[in-house]
């Protein structure tokens, strides 16, 4: 009997990022996080998004953890949150990928967590058609984002980071957190004032 084909899947839209590191965030570049651990996640929302035939289009869904060193050395707590709005067969799909049970960048993560827990189903509410991504979800996670003022001059900056290895994002603009928290039974803090970014994201899997 053969085996089954695994669907394919592709989704693309707008990533918002956050954490507890400085403006800039030195895992981008391999550094060690600021402060020694990372608490920080990942809100996508999916312009444009599918499961075979199924569509995926205008939902968001959000990963938030907690490691207590480098992501890459593993041992964190994570908790993932999936759009009220999608039906049964598209929450199905999306708590699969967020497992890693699809590949994308879940997959890799998912090696990390030593507790991961979900799905949470939140009325999520993604504003990107502002000048800075705001994003809340029933009181589950708040961010909200600033640009960065020069010290000297108090003049706006727009540093980017390009990645042309990067996980979750190729590039991404860079700017803070006027209000980063989570509130969960298992990943909780307020990082308001760190590190923010936001970019176009677009994967495809298997």
């Amino acid at each position: 009997m053969a085996a089954e084909k695994p669907t394919n899947w592709m989704m693309k839209g707008q990533i918002v990022i956050s954490c507890n590191c400085d403006y800039g965030c030195p895992c981008n570049v391999n550094g060690r996080p600021t402060t020694g651990d990372c608490e920080g996640g990942w809100t996508w929302h999916i312009e444009q998004g599918s499961h075979g035939d199924m569509r995926l289009d205008g939902l968001n869904i959000g990963l938030y953890a907690d490691w207590p060193a480098a992501i890459h050395e593993g041992n964190g707590v994570a908790t993932y949150l999936i759009d009220a709005r999608a039906d049964d067969p598209q929450r199905a799909v999306l708590q699969t990928l967020l497992e890693g049970g699809a590949g994308g960048p879940w997959a890799i993560f998912r090696k990390t967590f030593r507790e991961l827990h979900g799905p949470r189903f939140v009325r999520y509410e993604v504003d990107e058609q502002t000048q800075l991504p705001r994003v809340t979800a029933n009181g589950a996670v708040s961010v909200e984002m600033e640009f960065i003022q020069n010290p000297v001059t108090k003049e706006t900056i727009h540093p980017r980071v390009v990645l042309p290895e990067g996980l979750v994002v190729k590039e991404a603009a860079l700017v803070a957190t006027k209000r980063f928290t989570v509130n969960d039974d298992h990943v909780k803090y307020d990082h308001s004032g760190r590190y923010g970014a936001y970019g176009f994201f677009q994967y495809f899997g298997p």
